[in-house]
């Protein structure tokens, strides 16, 4: 990869993160010196990804708490988790991240600085994340070499991420080794984060792509340009049904059709056993204007309704596999992904 900028990066007790929103006019990277301003990150976009949250929280719940006493970080230390977990709902890696530091204050023993305790805590999550992402490209790889042209949608690459990403992770690892392939960038209305950052990643890198407009794909399958999708997930319930950006169930009913293999790429992270099925998944809705503006400029009518969910539920039932940092996981999901989470 060719010096990506990170989305999240902690230096000396300061969280510094990549305002995604302004990609890829302006690489702008900002100091978030309180959890609330993290909080807002998160909420507006600043930084996103199902990963990328999860690690911004952890070390977000850190913030004004270097110096003080055990007794005064866990003092409110719960309030703090419970207000930052709400900022979005849908990625369950958000939640994941602030009950895992939770559970890491919970479990110290009393003579352990708490703060000390919960950088590492912090620390090791964005680490292992790091060691998940190389590992998703290691078990993608042998399928993007079978099916080297390719499509996605919206951002699932190091922006996403600690680095790499994670459906963009294999497509990395295979033009470092050589292999010749192409990529199809949907745009993703309304927010275009294939537009502005999965495009603005691979170009950057080198790597063949082409952007097309969301209701292109289908003209681009008929055509047998695509051998295969390759999409992340923000949620993976236990029976294998995914939430993911709005449009990636359009892709999915379109594989079906033209007997392409759609294929999800995730951390182990992002499962949540807790959840039996897509019909669980609180689906995020966001403010109606992000679909009645383009780029802050109104162009729908003055008072039309409009609606904006965060994202949509592919079935299992669609998916060819789940690509993890476990290995690869196929049907049925419910006994595979009960294996892989128990062992």
């Amino acid at each position: 990869m060719k010096d990506m900028p990170r989305s999240v990066r902690w230096q000396d007790d300061k969280l510094w993160l990549l305002d995604q929103r302004q990609l890829p006019g302006s690489e702008v990277v900002f100091e978030c010196k309180t959890t609330e301003q993290v909080f807002e990150s998160i909420k507006t976009l600043s930084v996103r990804g199902a990963p990328a949250i999860g690690i911004a929280a952890a070390y977000g719940l850190l913030l004004g708490l270097r110096g003080k006493s055990n007794e005064a970080i866990a003092a409110d230390f719960d309030a703090r988790c419970d207000y930052l977990v709400k900022a979005r709902p849908t990625a369950v890696n958000l939640a994941w991240s602030v009950n895992r530091m939770k559970s890491c204050l919970e479990s110290k023993n009393s003579d352990v600085n708490s703060y000390d305790h919960l950088l590492n805590e912090a620390i090791l999550i964005h680490e292992e994340d790091k060691v998940a992402c190389n590992a998703i490209a290691d078990v993608g790889l042998p399928l993007v070499k079978a099916h080297p042209n390719l499509l996605t949608h919206c951002n699932a690459g190091s922006l996403a991420v600690s680095e790499l990403g994670t459906a963009l992770a294999p497509i990395y690892r295979a033009h470092q080794q050589g292999v010749k392939l192409h990529v199809f960038v949907d745009e993703t209305r309304p927010l275009l984060q294939g537009a502005r950052l999965t495009a603005y990643e691979l170009h950057r890198s080198n790597i063949d792509c082409t952007l097309i407009s969301d209701n292109m794909a289908a003209h681009v399958m008929s055509e047998g340009k695509v051998d295969m999708v390759i999409v992340g997930a923000d949620r993976i319930a236990a029976n294998g049904d995914a939430a993911n950006k709005i449009g990636t169930l359009n892709l999915a009913i379109l594989c079906q059709y033209f007997s392409i293999p759609f294929y999800v790429a995730v951390p182990l992270s992002t499962i949540d056993v807790r959840t039996d099925s897509g019909k669980d998944i609180v689906i995020e809705e966001r403010d109606g204007s992000e679909v009645t503006e383009f780029a802050g400029q109104q162009i729908a009518p003055d008072g039309v309704a409009a609606r904006s969910p965060a994202f949509d539920v592919t079935p299992n039932n669609l998916i060819s596999g789940i690509i993890t940092d476990a290995g690869l996981l196929q049907a049925p999901y419910k006994d595979a992904i009960a294996n892989v989470m128990a062992g």
